[in-house]
């Protein structure tokens, strides 16, 4: 009995301790996360010009309203509307046949007189044989030599009615007085043309090559500007009279549809004094449009450079954070760790980068500047930088 007594407990113990065998198992800890990962850019040590932008406008260099200098009609209309023509280019013929017979009337007046003028010299000539004898009186030889004077008088201002006439009749072939762009006719053939400023106009003409444009410079960047071309001399006390057109100074500028300011222009001309009412001052740059893809009336964006190229340091524009009233960037240090990076801004450039203030040498040439991916990125945790793309063009600066 005692046998089966201690098989029984021994089973019982057995029993018991499965499941405390079971409760004792370890359990294996989860793998640790992997550090997210961002993309990262180098900063971009150049040289920037500082510029200012404004807004302009284009207008022809030289307009034209083409009026008739003699009265007349009009025998034919000797271009198209929207033409472009050449200086001197015939545009409106008028009737010459009265302007001829104008001519024909004085010369033949002039000639005359001069049939008159050899009756009086002869007549002086044959008095001054009889004077002698005394069978004419000094009196009627004065008269005969007054007459002869007259006569001559007459001649000339017939000749001068003549050249008149025929200035007339070069006039009444009326010629573009400069190249460009001409407008519709306003009278065509048949309509009468009456001589005088009052009188209406025939048409238009436009230069368009080279073509002006016309921006307005605040009175501040002005003072700006006149400070950085004084800083750029050897003696910046003496004055500078220069004229604009001959200091080379390039500015660029873009159409409405265009991407950035891809084309150029010199400065040639800024008014002799600033406009009081609106603190500004007019400023024109004339440029080469040999293509013909400006037209007159264009608004275009202008950015004007100040000073000579300094030292800058860009960083894409996508990377700058705000913390209230200060700027920052998230860098990625040697340990790979998220360190925060403050910034001081300056102006945004064309091609999305941002110049930084580069005084102090907090960002280096190897500097890893979390572009992408900020949201993941965790101030003083790790992360794993993935180096971006180099471009494949530098955009202009």
């Amino acid at each position: 009995m005692c046998r089966r007594f201690n098989r029984a407990l021994g089973a019982l113990v057995l029993f018991s301790a499965v499941p405390l065998a079971g409760c004792q198992k370890e359990v294996a800890a989860p793998p640790e996360p992997k550090p997210p990962k961002v993309t990262v850019s180098h900063p971009t040590f150049t040289q920037v010009t500082d510029e200012e932008s404004y807004t302009g406008w284009l207008k022809p260099s030289a307009q034209v309203d083409v009026r008739s200098r003699v009265r007349g009609h009009i025998l034919k209309v000797h271009f198209h509307d929207g033409d472009m023509v050449k200086k001197d280019q015939l545009l409106f013929e008028l009737d010459p046949r009265p302007f001829q017979a104008q001519i024909d009337q004085a010369l033949a007046h002039a000639k005359a007189i001069e049939a008159q003028k050899i009756a009086f010299e002869k007549d002086v000539a044959r008095y001054q044989i009889l004077i002698k004898s005394k069978a004419v009186s000094q009196q009627d030889l004065d008269k005969a030599i007054a007459d002869v004077g007259y006569a001559s008088a007459q001649i000339d201002s017939a000749m001068e009615e003549a050249k008149t006439k025929k200035l007339d009749l070069e006039y009444s072939r009326i010629t573009a007085p400069i190249a460009g762009q001409i407008g519709r006719a306003m009278l065509t053939e048949g309509n009468l043309v009456n001589a005088g400023g009052t009188d209406p106009i025939l048409t238009t003409i436009v230069a368009v090559d080279p073509i002006s444009l016309y921006f307005s410079v605040d009175e501040p960047a002005l003072q700006k500007f006149i400070k950085s071309e004084r800083a750029g001399k050897e003696n910046a006390a003496a004055p500078n009279t220069t004229p604009l057109r001959e200091r080379k100074i390039q500015i660029r500028f873009g159409l409405e549809t265009d991407e950035g300011y891809p084309h150029t222009a010199m400065l040639d001309f800024a008014n002799n004094q600033i406009d009081s009412e609106t603190g500004t001052v007019q400023v024109r740059a004339e440029v080469d449009n040999y293509k013909g893809e400006f037209t007159p009336g264009f608004r275009v964006r202008v950015k004007v450079p100040f000073g000579a190229p300094r030292d800058t340091v860009l960083v894409p524009d996508t990377a700058v954070n705000t913390d209230q009233d200060k700027k920052f960037l998230l860098v990625v240090d040697n340990k790979g760790t998220v360190k925060r990076c403050d910034v001081k801004l300056g102006r945004l450039l064309d091609d999305g980068l941002r110049v930084v203030d580069s005084s102090k040498p907090q960002l280096a040439k190897d500097t890893q500047i979390i572009v992408e991916g900020m949201q993941r990125a965790r101030m003083n945790y790790p992360v794993e930088p993935i180096m971006e793309p180099a471009p494949t063009e530098t955009a202009s600066r």
